[in-house]
């Protein structure tokens, strides 16, 4: 029996797709058929092959804007989105440290660059009564990290919810939404992480490592979870062979959160 996601020939347009899971997640579908442009703030040193590089800011509502546009452009049309952009660049050290500006910029780059995104791409799903949407969100959401990332987790916090109630819109006019809920990725953001964990924590990579770790009540797999593997799992919920599925939070974290 072939298990072929049928994706061959599809219109897919990932944001932040030139790191870590967005990359993971353009590489693969491209492999697959799939006619892809990918977005960030700059192409990629090696860029894959069958994949169109867009160069914007999603953080801004211009860059949501242009990205748009010239993605309809290159592909003539979108049938699936896929959001992953997103991160955190906020100093450790607590809710203290978090001022105004950093609140702007964990939600504008979390939660707002998917919606200004959404807003742009479904009318055109919604007229043709098909298409699907993805948002990368976090455990942290459930599980947040006080010391560093609070924002961050209020804001996928925030896009979780956005996404259900989304779903509960256009799901009935042919268009599926889901969440993808990662825990923690070995993605190259993640030397960042931990770098800035040591140097404010005083300690070495190992002992940020086990911060991260401890703070998350430990991950039972036993490792992170790599963004090939992310990736597998969004190229199977934006194929026809997930058609029945719409409105879920889908969580890829090797047993981290104790309760799904």
């Amino acid at each position: 029996m072939s298990f072929d996601l049928q994706l061959a020939g599809q219109r897919v347009l990932v944001t932040g797709g030139t790191r870590g899971v967005g990359a993971a997640v353009a590489s693969l579908l491209a492999s697959l058929g799939a006619r892809v442009v990918a977005t960030a703030r700059s192409r990629p040193e090696a860029p894959v092959d069958g994949v169109q590089y867009l160069a914007v800011d999603l953080a801004t509502p211009e860059g949501v804007e242009r990205a748009v546009t010239d993605a309809r452009s290159a592909l003539g049309g979108i049938d699936a989105l896929v959001n992953v952009v997103g991160g955190s660049s906020a100093p450790p050290g607590g809710f203290a440290r978090l001022d105004d500006g950093e609140w702007a910029r964990a939600l504008d780059l979390n939660l707002m660059a998917a919606v200004r995104t959404d807003r742009a791409v479904l009318p055109e799903m919604l007229a043709r009564g098909a298409g699907v949407v993805v948002h990368v969100t976090s455990i942290q959401h459930r599980l947040p990290l006080h010391d560093s990332t609070i924002a961050y987790a209020a804001a996928k916090a925030a896009l979780s919810t956005y996404s259900k109630a989304l779903s509960k819109e256009v799901t009935p006019q042919g268009v599926r939404v889901l969440r993808v809920s990662p825990g923690w990725v070995e993605t190259e953001a993640t030397a960042d992480f931990l770098g800035a964990i040591a140097a404010s924590a005083d300690t070495d990579l190992a002992g940020a490592r086990q911060r991260v770790m401890d703070a998350l009540g430990g991950i039972p797999l036993g490792r992170p979870a790599m963004p090939s593997e992310v990736a597998d799992l969004i190229a199977f919920l934006i194929s026809p062979r997930a058609a029945a599925m719409s409105g879920s939070e889908v969580t890829i974290d090797g047993g981290t959160v104790p309760v799904a």
